[in-house]
This record gives structure tokens, sequence and C-alpha cells, in this order.
């Protein structure tokens, strides 16, 4: 390597800060023959020629696009590469990598919106799938309620990928523990039975489309459903007295299962 008096070079410090590389990058490329500075003071300092910058421009950029170093080496070195097909299937491999990322986007802005409204459905689809008594406000108003919770962030990542057509399916699978709720009490079905105990199991399974339901989380929802009149008034419109024979046989279940309904928390 030649040996220079005058500063007519770069040095490793000032080619870094031109290129956005690291100085152990240019030191690893000088190691492997990739990109090496030609000159070198008295002082022992390396200095890249404008030559050497030229290659190291064309280094980052094939870097840049996904390229190996041993990849680049060689279509730098042989001056018989088909440099132009090289690169034609490295832009292929790009375009994959941005339709994955366009992808990615797009799910992470599902997710965001359904943290941020819960429902990623038009007020007409809410409708057609919920009923007439359906209000579009409640999502809204269930976040303002429960949005800093665990389980608000549960039933976000739920929603995140679900359209009509899943919803639909939930929708079915809920109206039908309720018909069933509504068939047992009048057959007469008693607390603490195993056709009871079935039914409970049931519903804490299907709730799960929302987020994970524990058996104490269960107690504390049948005892809201009994006690808030909204809740009250959906259930004893099923079947009257519905939504105190529900908290009666998640009770019951709850005690076999080795927990005071009378002290359970939500957790």
């Amino acid at each position: 390597m030649p040996e220079v008096t005058d500063v007519d070079g770069l040095t490793v410090g000032q080619v870094s800060a031109l290129l956005g590389v690291t100085v152990r990058a240019l030191h690893h490329w000088d190691e492997i023959g990739l990109a090496r500075p030609s000159l070198r003071t008295a002082a022992g300092y390396r200095l890249y020629t404008t030559g050497d910058l030229e290659r190291l421009h064309r280094v980052v950029v094939y870097r840049e696009i996904g390229l190996g170093l041993d990849k680049i080496g060689a279509i730098l070195d042989d001056s018989t590469a088909d440099v132009p097909s090289a690169l034609r299937a490295q832009r292929g491999q790009v375009a994959e990598r941005i339709e994955r990322l366009q992808q990615l986007s797009a799910g992470l802005d599902r997710m965001i919106d359904a943290h941020e409204r819960g429902l990623l459905l038009t007020a007409e689809q809410q409708a057609a799938l919920f009923g007439p008594e359906w209000n579009a406000d409640w999502p809204a108003q269930a976040r303002q309620r429960y949005g800093d919770t665990t389980q608000w962030q549960q039933y976000a990542e739920r929603s995140a990928s679900r359209g009509p057509e899943e919803w639909q399916a939930v929708t079915d699978a809920v109206a039908g523990v309720d018909r069933a709720l509504g068939d047992a009490m009048d057959a007469g079905v008693t607390p603490g039975s195993p056709e009871a105990d079935r039914l409970v199991e049931r519903h804490r399974e299907v709730f799960a489309s929302y987020f994970p339901l524990s058996r104490e989380m269960q107690v504390c929802l049948a005892r809201r459903y009994e006690a808030d009149p909204g809740f009250a008034a959906h259930y004893d419109g099923i079947r009257p007295g519905l939504a105190t024979w529900f908290r009666r046989i998640v009770d019951a279940s709850a005690r076999a299962h080795g927990i005071d309904p009378d002290t359970a928390t939500w957790q």
C-alpha cells in the first residue's frame, strides 16, 4: 500500500460519517478484502481514495438491497458477472419483502383500530349481526370503561382478526348458549347437577371468544348479569328469572371447584 505525506484521502472515521456505516463494518470489509483503503500515511492511518469510495458506495447499495457480502464481492471483482441478472433476482426478493411488510402494516393498522374501537364493523354491519336493539355506541363506551384492562387488550386482539363472518359465528354461539340456558331452566335442571355444570362450562368456552374467563371471573360476571338492569332485562327476556337461575348454577359450579362465590374476585 503506498504511503503519502499529505492527506489526499479520507480516514475511516470520515468515510463512516459520509456513508452512514460503522467503523467496525469498514474494518471488517477491509479485513475480508471487500473494500480496502488504497493509501496509508507515514503515521499508519488508512485513507480511502475517490476510487475506494466508489467501490464502497456500491457495497453499501448492494448490502442495502439484501445481497450477502460474498455475492457483493463476486459482483465487484468478476468482470464477467451478470450484474443485471443478479440485481433482477434481488429485486424480486425485495418485492416479496415489501409485500410482507405491507401485510404486516395492514395487520398493525387493524390491531390499532381494534384497540381504539373494539369492533371493526360498520354501524350497519353491527345492526345486521347483533339485532335491532344493538347500540353502535356500546363498543366506544366499553373502551372508555375497560380500555386499560388486560381483558380489553385480549378482546381487541381477537377482534382485529374478525370480519362479519367470524363475528356471525360468535353471535350464533352466544345465542345457542342463551337458548340452551332457557331450555334447561324450563326443564327444571337444578344448580349443581351435571347438566347445569355442563352449561356453565359451555358458557365459559363460548365467552372465551371475547377473552379468557376464569371460574372466579365467571362468578363475578353472572352476578353482574343478575344485578345490572340491562343484562337482567336481556336474560329475563329469554325466560323470566333466567338471570337469577344462571347466577345460581354458576355459583354451584364454582363451589364444586373450591371457590366461594361470595369472595370471588375478577382475576
